[in-house]
């Protein structure tokens, strides 16, 4: 799972913080919460990781509560994955 985590904070890096301040270590940073996503940005991750990890989201799954942090969001697919 920490491959996942650190796939999916380079992809975040790339796209939408490059130059910009950098996510913790600790992969626990709030993503939209805390405004380093907003809305579009967000979809935009929604996409990148049903693609990038062969799972399909459903919209109550990608709210803050399960899509906020890193290490939230790879748990989900975990849990998606497993089904």
């Amino acid at each position: 799972m920490n491959d996942m985590k650190e796939t999916i904070r380079q992809f975040i890096l790339k796209t939408y913080l490059p130059g910009g301040p950098r996510i913790n270590q600790q992969k626990n940073t709030p993503l939209s919460t805390s405004g380093i996503l907003d809305s579009l940005a967000t979809l935009g991750l929604v996409s990148y990781v049903e693609k990038e990890f062969g799972i399909e989201l459903e919209a109550h799954e990608t709210g803050t509560e399960s899509f906020d942090r890193i290490e939230d969001i790879a748990a989900l697919v975990e849990r998606k994955r497993a089904h």
